[in-house]
């Protein structure tokens, strides 16, 4: 009894002498809060991203690549979102160490807390597609610098150019060559190594390219016409970055 006394004393002074602080319940409350917003807020992101990983290889030319094969590796590879991966990933992986941090990880074994938050990021990202969500953050990032501050590096850098791939609106037509306006700038392509040329090849239809790029132009091994709801983010891109074609009959 004499010792917890003792004991007591012995805090009370430290207490009193400022050697120790107390903290108020407020600074805990504070600090579970910090917390559980920081989670919030990684698990938001990480949903947000995987959303609009989904929405980019819905959208965007990338998938369309592989249709053609051993050809259009290159492109595919070329136009992957890999900052959108990444951005989904390092979420995940903040709201785990918070979740580690945090008292859950005391309560339930961490491993099925881990499984249970990618299944959460995979399953919300993927209803979100029900919705239109990624199409007005895309149309946002054009309408408002904001927007297109944060978001533009990891939709608009896939719309980059590509080495092994030409996806774009048909310009001009010339004799074994074709016109490209792509979202960044209007590319010479050499067409004349296509074998079964589409009859649908005109002015003003939207095509994907695979081939080899030289300082000349582009030399084209396949190409195919794309239809008219296909990569709708190649067409808005086409709209908004690169100069809008004036397209007119020059029989009259």
């Amino acid at each position: 009894m004499k010792d917890s006394s003792k004991l007591e004393e012995n805090i009370m002074s430290e207490i009193k002498s400022g050697r120790i602080k107390l903290r108020s319940k407020y600074i805990f409350l504070a600090e579970k809060l910090g917390l559980g917003s920081a989670l919030i807020l990684s698990v938001l992101l990480a949903v947000l991203f995987f959303n609009l990983v989904l929405f980019y290889l819905r959208a965007s030319d990338n998938i369309g690549y592989l249709s053609f094969g051993n050809y259009g590796l290159l492109a595919f590879l070329d136009s992957f979102p890999y900052l959108l991966v990444v951005s989904v990933v390092l979420m995940i992986f903040v709201a785990g160490l918070i979740i580690k941090k945090s008292e859950f990880a005391y309560k339930k074994p961490f491993g099925y807390l881990a499984l249970g938050l990618v299944g959460t990021v995979l399953v919300a990202g993927a209803v979100l597609t029900f919705t239109n969500i990624a199409e007005n953050i895309e149309q946002a990032s054009y309408d408002y610098p904001q927007m297109g501050m944060f978001f533009g590096p990891f939709l608009h850098h896939g719309l980059g150019e590509r080495h092994g791939g030409v996806t774009g609106q048909v310009t001009e037509m010339g004799d074994g060559y074709i016109m490209i306006q792509t979202p960044h700038s209007i590319k010479k392509v050499d067409i004349t190594k296509v074998a079964n040329l589409s009859t649908d090849l005109s002015v003003g239809t939207f095509v994907m390219v695979v081939g080899d790029s030289d300082d000349s132009a582009f030399q084209a091994q396949r190409l195919r016409v794309i239809g008219g709801q296909d990569f709708q983010m190649i067409r808005s891109g086409v709209h908004h970055f690169g100069p809008r074609p004036i397209f007119y009959n020059k029989s009259r």
